[in-house]
Order: structure tokens, then C-alpha cells, then sequence
């Protein structure tokens, strides 16, 4: 399928594989993207590109010296976390899954959840406002108490580490 250079005046060029029309909110946001000084080559737009929060659904986009947690999915980014690391890649030969698998088993993942509630999680200001939510889900109070500080249900612990 051949790709379409979209004519915006941005500081990367935009890419689109789009089966449609781009609406111009989708517009608006891939000229927003492609216009951070950290994009790499180009933004890509897949077939199926729709709107996101901050970043199109359905977008690649490479960037050189940075990290967008979010914009690979604006849910994906919620459990992520990226940490520069004063380590060098010949200090981690042969250890990144051990590195992963300390990580998981530190942090609740998938439909597990924390056992206890954390104190500092009763203690958040904001539970008063959990009875203004849609009556379907004022209930479940407890179990967004013991899934705070966890990646909740169905979720993968996504990892990132910048090695120098």
C-alpha cells in the first residue's frame, strides 16, 4: 500500500497509510506530533488511524532521545515508567530478565491486585469524590483501593530502559 506525504508545515514530514480522510482534529494532532523537536525521520500514520489523547491512535512515531510512554497507546502509557539508568549495556549482558522478572514481582500485574491496602492509598485526599462517579462503578471502591499502586486488570508490566 503505498503512503501519502501529507503537505503541513511541521518540523518532521508526516507519513500517512491512512485508509481515510484525516478529520482535522486528526490533522491537528499529527501536525502537533510531528512538530516536537525529538521526532525521529518522520511520523507514520497506519491504516486505521484515528483520534487519541495527545497522539493519534494508530500512530508510530521513532524518537531520538526520548521516550513517549503514552503515545505507543494512551492506556498502555499508564503503567509505564521510564528510568535512566547510570548502568552501560556490558554491565546488564546477560541480566535484563532477571531485571524484569524482580520488577513484576514487585509491582501487581494482569487481574492481580495488591493484597492489603497501603495506607498512603486509605489516607488519598480524592476517595471523597469516588461517590460523584457513574453509579455503576461507585461500588467498586475497594477494589480500585487495592489495585492503586498495581497495573489494575488486564494490563503487562511494558518496561523501558535507556542504557547509555
Amino acid at each position: 500500500m503505498p503512503y501519502e506525504e501529507l503537505k503541513l508545515s511541521t518540523l518532521s514530514p508526516i507519513l500517512s497509510w491512512a485508509n481515510h480522510p484525516l478529520g482535522s482534529e486528526e490533522t491537528k494532532m499529527a501536525k502537533n506530533v510531528a512538530s516536537l523537536p525529538f521526532v525521529f525521520k518522520h511520523l507514520a500514520l497506519m491504516p486505521d488511524v484515528h483520534l487519541g489523547k495527545g497522539a493519534l491512535v494508530g500512530s508510530v512515531i521513532a524518537t531520538k532521545e526520548a521516550i513517549i510512554p503514552a503515545a505507543v497507546g494512551v492506556d498502555v502509557g499508564c503503567g509505564m515508567c521510564a528510568i535512566k539508568t547510570p548502568f552501560h549495556a556490558d554491565q546488564l549482558e546477560g541480566k535484563l530478565k532477571k531485571i524484569r522478572l524482580d520488577i513484576e514481582a514487585a509491582i501487581p500485574t494482569g487481574f492481580n491486585e495488591n493484597k492489603d491496602v497501603e495506607k498512603s492509598v486509605t489516607n488519598w485526599q480524592n476517595w471523597q469524590d469516588f461517590k460523584e462517579l457513574h453509579r455503576g462503578v461507585q461500588d467498586l471502591q475497594g477494589k480500585a483501593m487495592k489495585q492503586m499502586g498495581s497495573l489494575g486488570g488486564g494490563e503487562e508490566l511494558p518496561l523501558i530502559v535507556v542504557i547509555q
